[in-house]
């Protein structure tokens, strides 16, 4: 089983370091959702990751729909290349683009 670490130093900023991907993505869904809270302005660097899939991909746009839903804003940082290339290819890549 791959291994994905979601840490927050503050409100609403998460680390995410490992791989993210079909294996931990409802840990990970839920581990980000829970550690974003009600936090207004968040922002999620992704420089730590090592790979992530589609699923990977899911949870990034769970998170900024969560986000979205409650009036926040999201942003995500250092988002590795095989992760833009899957958006890019879903029509999805403005989703990772800082705002």
């Amino acid at each position: 089983m791959s291994e994905c670490s979601i840490d927050s130093a503050a409100p609403g900023r998460l680390t995410v370091r490992g791989d993210l991907d079909f294996d931990n993505a409802p840990a990970a869904l839920a581990r980000g959702l829970t550690l974003l809270g009600d936090a207004r302005d968040c922002e999620v660097d992704l420089s730590g990751l090592n790979s992530g899939d589609s699923a990977g991909l899911a949870v990034l746009i769970e998170w900024l729909s969560s986000a979205r839903r409650r009036g926040a804003t999201l942003r995500y940082t250092g988002v590795p290349s095989q992760m833009r290339a899957i958006a890019r290819i879903s029509a999805l890549e403005d989703l990772l683009s800082p705002a």
